[in-house]
């Protein structure tokens, strides 16, 4: 039996595709939904509701920014419980067995048929869909700024973190650096250069995979999700987003 069933979505969200904006945008972990095919996974609707089980206003963030920047955007459309797409696949987290504190019977002892499933399923055709995109970008002779969106929880392992936005990167900071700068730029909020995760540790796949060996702008934006529970505030951060990317972008388009 297929994982994805007749109920369940395709794994890939494609937005705005026709946008003509040099950028890409990416949503590794928009969605918390499990394939039918493998019920809950053992995991309470509250618990998938955590951030374990998604990037909490994430994808909210990302369509609008692909609808104000006109660039396309790719969401993913299942919970990264059932496979993690910013990890690589032989990393102990790609479909862990306990996340955060959090039990999950559905990822106990898979077979390596279970996981390949996971993998043929959702894996590979969002990647497959990025290097699409950026293929696409490349006939058209265009090296485009990657942004990946992600969020993160307020308080990890008893620390609150004081950063309300992280900006990760590694040797490129052609985004990153001006980035820091236009966000900080108002006084009003913390910015968190390689915080609270770095990007210099393979922390996001996705972007270590399709973007830095290309050569291509990238960086990877986490917002505290306290900040981004409800629409109101998803909106605020993503005109905030926007308003630092706009001069950034251009910049980066007249240098390169």
């Amino acid at each position: 039996m297929s994982l994805l069933q007749s109920g369940d979505p395709q794994p890939v969200e494609y937005v705005n595709l026709t946008g003509p904006a040099p950028i890409l945008l990416l949503c590794d972990h928009a969605s918390n939904r499990i394939p039918l095919s493998l019920g809950d996974l053992g995991v309470s609707e509250a618990e998938r509701g955590r951030h374990i089980g998604y990037d909490i206003g994430a994808a909210a963030i990302t369509r609008y920014l692909a609808e104000w920047l006109d660039a396309p955007a790719l969401l993913s459309c299942f919970s990264r419980l059932v496979v993690d797409l910013n990890r690589r696949i032989d990393d102990p987290t790609s479909m862990p067995p306990v996340s955060d504190g959090t039990f999950v019977p559905g990822n106990r002892d898979l077979s390596p048929a279970d996981r390949q499933a996971r993998i043929d399923a959702l894996f590979t055709p969002y990647h497959n869909a990025v290097a699409d995109q950026l293929a696409g970008f490349a006939g058209r002779g265009i090296k485009p700024a990657v942004l990946s969106i992600h969020s993160c929880t307020a308080v990890m392992a008893g620390f609150h973190r004081p950063w309300e936005i992280g900006v990760l990167w590694n040797q490129d900071g052609r985004i990153a650096e001006p980035l820091m700068a236009e966000l900080a730029r108002p006084g009003d909020i913390n910015v968190g250069d390689n915080q609270p995760y770095s990007g210099r540790d393979h922390h996001g796949h996705t972007l270590d995979f399709h973007a830095e060996p290309a050569g291509l702008p990238h960086v990877l934006i986490e917002v505290r999700q306290d900040l981004i529970e409800t629409p109101g505030g998803q909106r605020a951060w993503a005109e905030r987003l926007y308003n630092a990317f706009v001069p950034v972008l251009a910049a980066l388009g007249e240098t390169a």
